[in-house]
């Protein structure tokens, strides 16, 4: 084509242009299912009670591991569950189901609040 092969007739480039940028959106929707994961590990690690809620004191645990660990499995599994969300991104032309992903993370985000809550409940100092 004269214009340099950006463009075809048929417009094979365009799709595969916008293949790419669907492609370029999962790897950054999977860095942060992997920044969750990070948080999920480092909850395994710490020594000191974690906390949960942004600045906001958490209360004191009677059992500080089992309560990292609970917490840490919490975030592995909400990061497994946001990684799997991204997948329609692959698919070509994803459009509708875009929205699986994003109602799925809302979803998934008010079920990890609420498992929380409940972790919260069963550690805390009486």
């Amino acid at each position: 084509s004269s214009d340099g092969g950006r463009t075809a007739h048929d417009g094979t480039v365009e799709r595969r242009m916008s293949v790419n940028a669907w492609n370029i959106g999962f790897l950054v929707w999977l860095a942060c299912g992997l920044l969750f994961f990070g948080i999920g590990i480092r909850c395994f690690f710490t020594k000191k009670q974690v906390g949960f809620w942004a600045n906001a004191e958490t209360p004191q645990m009677e059992n500080v591991k089992a309560y990292n660990r609970a917490v840490g499995v919490l975030w592995l599994a909400y990061a497994a569950v946001f990684c799997v969300l991204g997948i329609p991104m692959l698919i070509p032309q994803p459009s509708a189901l875009i929205l699986l992903s994003v109602l799925g993370v809302v979803f998934e985000t008010i079920v990890l609040i609420a498992v929380y809550i409940r972790i919260e409940q069963k550690y805390k100092k009486k």
